[in-house]
């Protein structure tokens, strides 16, 4: 990100003054920004811990995750589409979407799209299958309610996909110019 676009929002920024006729703010920088700002306010010391990514996820995940409960009422509560088949079309559908959102609003990334989707889809079948197919099907099929179901293993998948999100596929490797922790 250029250093023109930087935003003030933690306590060793105060010394960044912007010019607003030089700023061109994104709404994926007022996002961030947002995000930056809300997670600063955080009390008992959890603005130090909580990263504003985490915050951003959640927002766009729950989204995403709402779109997907909503996918999977149209498809098997409506249609009747077997459960297995309406979770794995309103999942890959709201993962499309999180994935375009992520990269966009949450994690800014500017890397090349295609070694990272294809990550992602790696990243992606590996909590299908655990979290949604194992989890979620398998308490739908022990007879919990499929939407009871559904919100379990969203729970168990969020760690997974936050975790990789930021640590795999949209990690940020460190340039030669930027310093190295502990030096």
């Amino acid at each position: 990100m250029p250093s023109a676009h930087l935003t003030a929002t933690y306590r060793w920024h105060a010394d960044v003054v912007l010019d607003p006729a030089v700023t061109t703010e994104t709404l994926p920088d007022r996002f961030t920004r947002w995000c930056e700002v809300v997670v600063a306010r955080l009390p008992w010391g959890l603005n130090r811990l909580v990263p504003p990514t985490l915050l951003g996820f959640a927002l766009i995940n729950g989204g995403t995750f709402g779109v997907d409960l909503i996918l999977l009422t149209i498809f098997h509560g409506w249609w009747g589409l077997p459960v297995w088949l309406a979770v794995t079309v309103g999942y890959i559908c709201a993962f499309a979407l999180s994935f375009v959102l992520n990269r966009t609003f949450n994690f800014h990334s500017h890397a090349p799209v295609g070694r990272q989707a294809a990550i992602y889809v790696v990243v992606v079948a590996i909590n299908y299958a655990t979290f949604i197919l194992g989890v979620g099907t398998g308490l739908t099929g022990l007879g919990l309610e499929y939407h009871l179901s559904r919100l379990l293993a969203g729970g168990c998948e969020a760690v997974f996909m936050y975790s990789a999100m930021r640590w795999v596929v949209f990690r940020t490797r460190p340039t030669a110019a930027a310093p190295t922790r502990g030096h």
